[in-house]
């Protein structure tokens, strides 16, 4: 069973029940690779918000779409049309739709200067209206209670939680809104929302519409289905965090196949700063922005095809 947890209860030291807020999490963060929390910092009502940003987005015609297709821009920000990440090769590319923002570098950083894909310009529709706002106020918001809980987490799993605090002064933490329409009649079983796959980053901060259809693999075999409400998150790690821990914190495969009705799902993926070595402690050293632009380079249509693979 994949844990539920107070985050309120992980995050204080001296609530009552922090240490057994801190027993299910090494369950989930050591064995399954996901868990979920409820009493958070993030109201419902802004995550709500944000899903019906996102909503009215996505249902715009595909024409004033296109503006924002990041297969022009060459970065993952602004719009990813249908068929544009094929994160399993051996399925069809993914069938949802997602726009994507992230870290916004100030001019004067001489980070700036690299031009490095992950810190890349964010583009804000007009449609609908504050899209931008109400995205770089919910992304302030995520990141912060992101941070704070992936220290929680590694502190409890056994690391040194505040080893990583540091780490994200200038995080590539990507926000994404994810739309998954009805499952199409002509989908194969080679056809998903989103194929099987492991994410690449550190912490998955994912916010639902409550919808069904994320799927969880068992360590033995089977799916587990898991869904949570607005206001509740679903945690998951990724490769990064993996290989940072020496396989401490489990980064654990998982689908979207699609139902009879749309969802949307926001995940903020939490990285650190491109130049942090991710490498586990003694091996050779592995910039976050290494292993990141790897495996964006595997998934992105676009990028296959630029770099000819």
């Amino acid at each position: 069973m994949i844990p539920r947890i107070d985050a309120f209860a992980l995050l204080d030291p001296k609530h009552p029940d922090h240490a057994a807020a801190c027993e299910q999490v090494v369950i989930g963060a050591a064995d399954i690779g996901f868990l979920t929390v409820h009493n958070t910092p993030i109201p419902a009502a802004e995550v709500e918000d944000v899903i019906a940003a996102y909503r009215t987005f996505f249902h715009l015609p595909s024409g004033q779409k296109e503006a924002f297709d990041m297969a022009a821009t060459g970065s993952n920000r602004g719009w990813g049309a249908p068929g544009s990440e094929q994160v399993d090769p051996n399925a069809n590319p993914d069938y949802k739709q997602v726009f994507d923002c992230g870290f916004e570098v100030d001019p004067d950083d001489p980070v700036a200067a690299l031009n490095l894909p992950g810190y890349a310009p964010n583009i804000w529709p007009d449609t609908p209206p504050d899209f931008g706002v109400i995205l770089r106020n919910y992304y302030a918001r995520a990141t912060a209670f992101a941070l704070d809980l992936l220290c929680a987490i590694a502190t409890a799993a056994g690391e040194n939680g505040a080893f990583f605090r540091d780490k994200f002064a200038r995080p590539m933490a990507l926000l994404r809104g994810n739309f998954y329409p009805t499952r199409p009649a002509w989908a194969t079983e080679k056809d998903f929302g989103i194929a099987t796959h492991t994410d690449y980053g550190c912490l998955t901060l994912l916010a639902t519409d409550g919808s069904p259809g994320l799927e969880v693999r068992r360590r033995g075999g089977g799916w587990i289905p898991l869904s949570a409400p607005p206001g509740e998150f679903i945690i998951n790690f990724g490769e990064m965090l993996e290989m940072w821990t020496s396989g401490r914190i489990k980064a654990t495969p998982h689908r979207v196949i699609g139902t009879d009705a749309e969802r949307i799902s926001v995940p903020l993926f939490f990285n650190p700063g491109h130049d942090v070595n991710v490498a586990p402690e003694g091996s050779r050293p592995i910039k976050a922005v290494d292993h990141l632009q790897r495996r964006f380079n595997e998934t992105y249509v676009h990028l296959q095809n630029r770099s000819g693979s």
